[in-house]
């Protein structure tokens, strides 16, 4: 194994502060007493407390978790739909275009989603609510399921759903019984990273809310504009711990299975 050099660990490390020094200031700061957000003035959490009694964070708050648990659920059903799809269908009329739909937004900008989506939710008549975000953040998510998805099936081994054929299973219950148990790692790393995509996100939001809907980044958006309140510090440091809880039980998750299924593999020769 090489040892790391002294450019690469001073490459690390330069680059682990400038991602993540900026959030650990902001997490300081959010225990700040004082009302200026560069001044410590000593510890306190009495922001936690304002931030429960803010009705408008807290209405926004709940409009992005219900969004995001509606949207990323739909971009997972149908995310895993596309990805079996791609992966067992085969050759199709109209494959190329299908997979470059689903991949699309991938690579398309925001701005162009989001303004897309809007011309048609005016052009169809349908107000911006709950609804339409929910619609526009299952339309850019889905494919990053089915990215995740596609790679655990293609190296998915087959001859379990053919055994289960064989023993009298139709395709949906060895699907059902086989292949979903086995790929559910996938499919809730899917679902995770679904969910933290809606809720992180600001650009296709804005186009798609309305004045009855307004997701939390919205919320944050404006109130920067006015200035940063620790508040502001108080409820971005609750987003880093729900989006850091959710990152580790999804990786505590697959590692557990992964080792389970090895465990299994190692059974299943030795008895062969």
């Amino acid at each position: 194994m090489n040892r790391l050099s002294w450019f690469n660990v001073t490459s690390l490390t330069l680059g682990f502060a400038f991602l993540y020094l900026p959030m650990v200031i902001l997490v300081i700061y959010s225990f700040n007493e004082s009302k200026l957000v560069t001044v410590w003035a000593g510890f306190s959490t009495k922001w936690y407390g304002e931030l429960l009694q803010n009705e408008a964070f807290l209405d926004a708050a709940w409009v992005t978790i219900k969004v995001a648990v509606l949207s990323s659920t739909f971009a997972t059903v149908l995310g895993t739909m596309a990805a079996y799809v791609l992966v067992r269908g085969g050759r199709f009329l109209g494959r190329t275009v299908f997979s470059g739909m689903i991949y699309a937004p991938l690579v398309m900008p925001e701005v162009i989603t989001g303004l897309s989506l809007l011309l048609l939710f005016i052009g169809i008549g349908l107000d911006r609510d709950v609804l339409t975000i929910v619609l526009a953040h299952t339309t850019f998510s889905m494919c990053y399921v089915s990215v995740v998805v596609s790679s655990r099936l293609m190296t998915f081994d087959r001859s379990l759903e053919e055994a289960a054929l064989d023993l009298g299973c139709s395709s949906f219950d060895a699907f059902r019984l086989v292949t979903l148990p086995i790929i559910a790692p996938a499919v809730i790393s899917g679902w995770l990273l679904a969910f933290t995509l809606s809720l992180d996100d600001l650009v296709i939001a804005s186009f798609t809310a309305g004045p009855s809907a307004t997701t939390l980044p919205i919320k944050i958006f404006s109130a920067v504009r006015l200035g940063v309140s620790p508040e502001i510090n108080a409820l971005s440091t609750i987003m880093i711990g729900i989006v850091t809880v959710g990152v580790i039980s999804a990786s505590l998750v697959s590692k557990r299975n992964s080792l389970r299924q090895q465990r299994e593999e190692q059974a299943a020769a030795r008895a062969a």
